[in-house]
């Protein structure tokens, strides 16, 4: 009996990360759940050189940016599952004595940020992602950051992004929809070149990116 299951389609040839590469271009019929799959295997393969190497790079390039120079309350987070590593950015800061924060899931499925400071106690979240043991801590709204680097699992030149699937980020953001003039946080999306694709369709829910960081470029988009 002939199976009517779909074929989950496989990435045309061998994708292997690369700062100079063209963006990977998605066949006609892959889901988010696939595109998913292949930027998570493509930042995965990529070795600690490597990774240590772009985490530098990306740190140089956004440090001689006014809008990080002019951001005083800055939100971070700590890499996971070969994301882009923020830490190099994220000592700079604390050397500039700009504010730094870390993102903390909440009670209400959004995302909440309590002060970081270097030697700060971490506990693994729901996820196994360490998040700051913040027991006494208040944590702050997006609405009180000047910038956000935003973690992502793909992302394009339109400035859209595909997360891990959760949707924390776009429930945290949603009241940007509302914003006209005063637009803030600005959000920063904070990638591998390798994760870049050609397009990525998007939902009714999907926060847009004010700007893209990787080790080889810094790109901001019209709003």
């Amino acid at each position: 009996m002939r199976s009517t299951e779909r074929m989950k389609p496989q990435p045309p040839g061998q994708h292997q990360p690369s700062s100079a590469s063209t963006p990977f271009n998605p066949p006609p019929d892959a889901s988010r759940a696939d595109i998913r799959r292949w930027m998570r295997d493509r930042r995965r393969s990529l070795d600690q050189h490597q990774q240590v190497d772009a985490a530098r790079c990306a740190a140089r390039l956004v440090t001689a940016n006014t809008l990080f120079r002019r951001s005083q309350h800055i939100a971070f987070y700590l890499s996971n599952d070969g994301e882009l590593d923020p830490w190099p950015l994220l000592t700079r800061a604390w050397a500039l004595g700009k504010r730094c924060y870390l993102p903390i899931i909440t009670r209400n499925g959004r995302l909440g940020f309590v002060p970081y400071h270097h030697g700060d106690a971490l506990s693994p979240n729901r996820y196994g992602i360490p998040e700051p043991d913040y027991a006494g801590l208040r944590a702050i709204s997006a609405r009180s950051l000047d910038l956000m680097l935003v973690p992502l699992v793909a992302f394009d030149d339109h400035g859209n992004r595909l997360g891990m699937g959760g949707g924390y980020y776009d429930r945290t953001l949603a009241f940007l929809w509302h914003r006209r003039h005063w637009r803030k946080p600005r959000l920063l999306g904070y990638a591998h070149e390798c994760q870049h694709v050609s397009t990525l369709t998007t939902q009714p829910w999907d926060i847009p990116l004010d700007g893209i960081a990787t080790e080889t470029r810094l790109h901001f988009f019209a709003r």
